[in-house]
Parts: structure tokens; sequence; C-alpha cells
């Protein structure tokens, strides 16, 4: 696969960043569920992939109506609410994981069980909190993305007995987002403005 080169312009930081955020090669992880993520996601660049998402994701939450929030849209079993929140807990998560990962002392860290933490209804609390939140966290990622030294985004740890590289989460996390998004639009009949 061919790599973009940034113009001649870019500092050498911008072209380490870019190179760094490419999309990971099949030896980055060994999970086939972290694969079809990662297949969900366009484009070569994850960091620009993680921030196109914002625009998709505030868009969703303008459009997604007061009665379709709390309503459960058969065959699946979340309200759009609990969507959301599921966003949010598992934005947090990744960027545990990324970090816990990045200083190469490859953590084994445990899995998650989203059902519970879904069922459990925690923190599903006011959907305009959890759109701030959700932002909040998906900036503070990309900020730790980008300090990030290229070297930092090849470390691989276990999660849930799955290895994978920084790169290759911060792609999943992009495809985790992709995937309910997908789902939102597709449940509630609506396409936002700037929809991959």
């Amino acid at each position: 696969m061919q790599e973009q080169v940034q113009p001649a312009t870019s500092s050498p930081r911008q072209h380490s960043v870019t190179l760094a955020s490419r999309r990971p090669t099949e030896e980055e992880y060994d999970s086939e569920y972290h694969q079809q993520l990662i297949g969900l996601v366009p484009g070569h660049c994850v960091l620009q992939a993680l921030k196109q998402q914002k625009t998709w994701f505030n868009q969703i939450s303008q459009l997604v109506s007061t009665e379709q929030v709390d309503r459960i849209h058969p065959p699946y079993q979340w309200t759009i609410r609990q969507v959301f929140e599921h966003c949010v807990n598992t934005e947090r998560l990744q960027g545990y994981r990324m970090m816990a990962i990045a200083d190469g002392s490859q953590p084994t860290l445990p899995n998650w069980d989203e059902n519970v933490s879904a069922d459990s209804r925690f923190g599903l609390g006011n959907l305009t909190r959890l759109i701030d939140e959700w932002n909040h966290l998906r900036q503070a990622n990309v900020d730790l993305l980008v300090r990030l030294t290229p070297r930092s985004w090849q470390p691989a740890g276990k999660i849930a007995g799955h290895r994978i590289t920084v790169r290759a989460l911060a792609w999943v996390t992009a495809g985790h987002l992709q995937h309910h998004l997908q789902i939102v639009e597709k449940r509630c009949g609506i396409t936002a403005k700037d929809s991959p």
C-alpha cells in the first residue's frame, strides 16, 4: 500500500504523524472483530477520520427527534440514548487503552462488557450533556494521538486476550463509532450531511 506524502510545506512532525496514523497492517491486530471495525473506516489517515467523525456525530445528534431518543427500534435492544451513552463510554475507555499501550509496557487489559454497562443505565442522563462529553473525549483522544511520537503508535498490548497496537486501536475506535452511527442513521431514517 502506497502511503500519501505531505506537501513540501508541511513540517517534519506533521509528516511523521501522518505516516504514524496510516491504516494498520494485519500484523498489528489478531481479532476478526477488530478487522471488521477497521474495514468500516474510509481513508488513509485515522486522525482525519477521527476529526471528521466529530462533525458526523454532532449532525446526527441534531437530526434524531425527541420521540426517537428513548424508543427501542426492533430488532435492536438499546434506545438511541443508550447507544450514545455507549459511544461516550467507549471513547473514554479507548483513550485509556491507547495511553496504556503507547508506553511500550505491553499491558494486558481486561475486556469490558458493553451490555452490562448499557443495561445498568448508570449514566444515561441528559442527551445534550452526553453529546458534549463525547466531543470532549474525542478531542482528548485526538490530542493524545497527535502528541505521541511516531514510534509510540507501534507498541502492542492485549485487550481481552487479543493483541493490538496503538495504531490499530485508534482505527478500531473510529470503526466502532462508524458502526454505531450507521445503525442510528438506519434506525431513525436520517442521513447527516457529512455522512461518509
